[in-house]
């Protein structure tokens, strides 16, 4: 079960951060800190929003943690933009019929 909204964990910009360095590639918490200007302590913070919101998948591979991103749950997000994507195609339909009407010329 889901403990974080995909919503609230992707809101901050660390975290979107963590999942672009995540897409192609699995990494341990000390790779990841190196790319933060933060502790190791608050990386796996976020790290832990990022896993309560099923967007990152943990792998235990020794003594270590490994993470990856898992974008599936990104999929609401999509479909919350698509439905607003309606209103951005209508200006942008509105903005060409202006440019290309015979008022501009």
């Amino acid at each position: 079960m889901q403990k974080h909204d995909v919503f609230q964990a992707i809101a901050d910009p660390t975290r979107r951060g963590l999942l672009r360095l995540l897409v192609d590639q699995e990494l341990p918490v000390n790779a990841i800190s190196s790319h933060f200007p933060m502790t190791r302590t608050a990386v796996s913070k976020h790290l832990r929003i990022l896993a309560d919101a099923g967007l990152v998948t943990e792998r235990k591979v020794g003594r270590e943690t490994r993470y990856r991103l898992d974008a599936d749950p990104l999929q609401e997000l999509k479909r919350w933009l698509a439905f607003y994507e309606r209103f951005w195609e209508n200006k942008l339909d509105a903005l060409k019929r202006y440019v290309e009407s015979d008022v501009n010329e």
